[in-house]
């Protein structure tokens, strides 16, 4: 009786990765596709693809002729990323999305959490500068620190992305703070031109004023809409808190307002965060004036959604960040640093108006 072969558990397409590898260290010479196709005799296809990723990984380099040469592979790459809370839920999908970005790119993410305080995102700060990291991602949203934050980094020779807040010497992500907010406007708005005939007894943003000018753009913003589309409306009837971003802080905040102000019945709430706007809603249940306000809020986060599909809730829409691309989006801006590529100073991520009629 013959012998069963001893079973072989093998990837084939790593097997074909390995073969273009060896090849390119084996000869030590440029190569191009057309050359390593016929070499290996691997689909044309698939040697393209297999080289794409091994220049992406760093293996591999390809020259501005196309042809392909075997490289050193460099050490590890490691990026520092301050997140801005791990209480706050946009920040845990920005780390989210970071964190699985990072891992398909093969950088080590060394995490800290900044705990929405500036004493803390310095002090992180300085244990990636401590640490040697290659590059640091800032979520900070303390714009009283940014300057001692960026001072610091600029000066261990560090490049520095900045996440929604801006910081001096670092290279600034995120939104359109005034776009996103001309937008959150609009929508109000337009909501009290339907259901209250135009007319507005307060026009409330729950600003984050420590982040800084830029991100109470998003209040501005909303504010000149409101303002363009309903031009009666004396200035007075525009009110700033500072909620902080956050929901209890916003609660807080709304429910003292509607308690001085029972007369009131068209309130618009144009809020810099959704957590805010999520607060916005618990005061107005809480005293059963849910009638009374528009709610729109920033970034999309889940809690958010779950609430606008309620007909009765005040949430009518809320601004998406699109969060699912800051992973990617930053993993490769952070790359082209390091490669010495001139980036923009200001890389704005793509927005999306969600209403309640998407999500019902």
């Amino acid at each position: 009786m013959a012998k069963t072969s001893k079973r072989l558990y093998l990837i084939p397409v790593l097997s074909k990765s390995l073969d273009i590898l060896e090849l390119l260290q084996a000869e030590n010479k440029p190569m191009s596709l057309e050359v390593i196709h016929r070499r290996t005799r691997i689909s044309k296809t698939t040697v393209y693809r297999v080289l794409k990723t091994l220049v992406h990984r760093g293996y591999l380099a390809q020259a501005p002729d196309g042809m392909y040469r075997h490289v050193m592979r460099p050490k590890k790459l490691r990026f520092g990323f301050g997140g801005q809370s791990a209480d706050m839920p946009f920040s845990e999908e920005v780390t989210r999305s970071l964190r699985d970005a990072a891992a398909s790119s093969g950088v080590d993410l060394v995490e800290l959490d900044n705990r929405y305080d500036a004493a803390t995102a310095v002090q992180n700060a300085e244990e990636f500068i401590r640490n040697s990291v290659d590059l640091i991602i800032e979520f900070n949203v303390e714009q009283s620190v940014a300057a001692v934050i960026g001072d610091k980094v600029a000066s261990a020779n560090i490049p520095l992305i900045a996440i929604d807040i801006p910081h001096p010497n670092a290279t600034f992500f995120g939104v359109d703070n005034y776009r996103v907010g001309v937008e959150a406007g609009e929508v109000l708005a337009r909501y009290a031109q339907l259901e209250w005939k135009g007319k507005v007894d307060r026009v409330i943003g729950l600003d984050l004023p420590e982040a800084g000018i830029l991100v109470q753009g998003r209040i501005s913003g909303a504010f000149e809409a409101v303002r363009s589309a309903l031009p009666g409306l004396p200035e007075g009837t525009f009110l700033r808190l500072d909620g902080r971003g956050m929901r209890e802080t916003s609660a807080k905040l709304i429910e003292d307002y509607l308690e001085k102000h029972p007369k009131d019945r068209a309130i618009l709430i144009a809020a810099a965060t959704d957590t805010s706007a999520l607060g916005a809603i618990d005061a107005a249940k809480k005293l059963k004036r849910q009638k009374h306000i528009a709610v729109v809020g920033q970034d999309c986060i889940k809690e958010a959604l779950e609430e606008m599909k309620s007909p009765s809730s005040p949430l009518i829409a809320s601004v998406s960040h699109e969060i699912n691309t800051y992973g990617p989006n930053l993993m490769q801006l952070g790359l082209s640093l390091l490669k010495g590529q001139i980036v923009p100073p200001y890389n704005y991520v793509s927005h999306r108006l969600v209403t309640r009629e998407a999500v019902s």
